[in-house]
């Protein structure tokens, strides 16, 4: 599957599967540009891939939106709650920087805030308001009208220099959105196995072959993002 091919499908408001590395997390995700969501690609992910379904943000638009780390955020209450200091994410097994978590949200016009629906609403409406063409403060105020946190979507903050210091499903995958030339967020979900482990590559590979998904590698974003950077 060529690097162009995968793009397409992105642009084409598909779902790819994403595979990291063999000695990172060993795991695939399914990923779909955020801004073409709706509720029957979150229930394929829900129930063909069944990890957690989260949406990234570029590290240079959360920041410039207040939007924390949720690390940052538990070691700032950590005066109060020591506890959260005490739990601090400085054991990654499969990663040396800080975890990719930010915090967690649902739009203010679901109900449970779970249901498939109500997450499509929830992440087509966040990516639509902070890619919106307005300024900051505009965004962030349409954030606090339309969005109440903690909620059902998960929210992943990119590292800063995307594919240097962090190598993970969080920064390969908006890598694609970018290269795509969709809005630069992705929503991804892990997939599991029956065998109380992730879904292995092989299994995957096939699973792939017989729905038509495309799969890339870790080893192939990061190479077709060398090749992206240095036209660009």
């Amino acid at each position: 599957m060529s690097i162009e091919n995968v793009l397409q499908d992105i642009r084409d408001g598909k779902i790819v599967l994403v595979y990291d590395f063999d000695d990172r997390e060993r795991e695939t995700d399914m990923t779909v540009a955020s801004e073409f969501i709706d509720y029957q690609k979150v229930r394929t992910m829900r129930k063909e891939a069944g990890g957690l379904l989260c949406t990234t943000t570029p590290l240079s638009v959360a920041n410039e939106l207040g939007l924390p780390f949720l690390s940052d955020t538990f070691w700032d209450c950590s005066d109060k709650y020591p506890i959260l200091k005490a739990m601090a994410p400085n054991d990654i097994p499969y990663d040396r920087t800080k975890s990719s978590f930010g915090v967690t949200i649902n739009h203010r016009n679901t109900y449970t805030g779970i249901t498939d629906s109500d997450r499509a609403l929830t992440i087509k409406s966040y990516v639509e308001t902070i890619f919106a063409n307005k300024p900051a403060e505009e965004r962030m105020a349409d954030l606090g009208k339309n969005f109440r946190a903690p909620g059902h979507v998960h929210l992943l903050n990119t590292s800063d220099k995307i594919l240097e210091s962090r190598k993970g499903h969080t920064e390969l995958c908006t890598a694609l959105m970018i290269m795509a030339g969709v809005k630069p967020s992705a929503t991804i979900c892990e997939m599991m196995g029956d065998d109380g482990g992730s879904r292995k590559k092989e299994e995957v590979l096939q699973y792939a072959a017989e729905h038509g998904m495309s799969f890339i590698t870790g080893d192939e974003v990061i190479a077709a993002w060398k090749e992206f950077n240095s036209k660009n």
